[in-house]
């Protein structure tokens, strides 16, 4: 019983964080990204969903994998067992957050520019940069 009791606990707590922390990411990380695409809205929130869903894809399949392995001893406690299988969803969120941040303060001016350069192109000679 105590197994089944703690596939389901880490299983709640992770994903109910990693679905919270994806949606704060999200809402509050639109205006970064607009002001890092010059103004760009449209290839804000582009950009911002991609984001989202390669964020939620990594932790779903993170929280998956970790489920394998559980060997709990009659004497151990569930909490730490558990706890720390949640601490190693904690540090990847936290990874993932960072990541994406260097990321987008990494490309999002030239990404930028390359846009702007490749409107004022006629369409058929849309390039990507070289």
């Amino acid at each position: 019983m105590s197994m089944e009791l703690s596939y389901l606990i880490y299983l709640i707590v992770s994903v109910v964080m990693t679905i919270w922390v994806a949606r704060t990411l999200s809402k509050n990380g639109e205006v970064f990204l607009v002001k890092c695409f010059g103004q760009d809205e449209v290839l804000a929130k582009s950009t911002n969903h991609l984001l989202v869903v390669g964020f939620y894809l990594i932790n779903v399949g993170l929280i998956a994998i970790r489920l394998d392995g559980w060997h709990i001893a009659p004497g151990d406690g569930l909490i730490p067992y558990v706890g720390s299988k949640i601490g190693v969803s904690v540090l990847s969120l936290g990874a993932m957050h960072f990541f994406n941040m260097v990321m987008i303060a990494k490309f999002g001016r030239t990404i930028t520019g390359w846009v702007r350069v490749n409107e004022l192109r006629e369409p058929e000679k849309f390039s990507a940069p070289a």
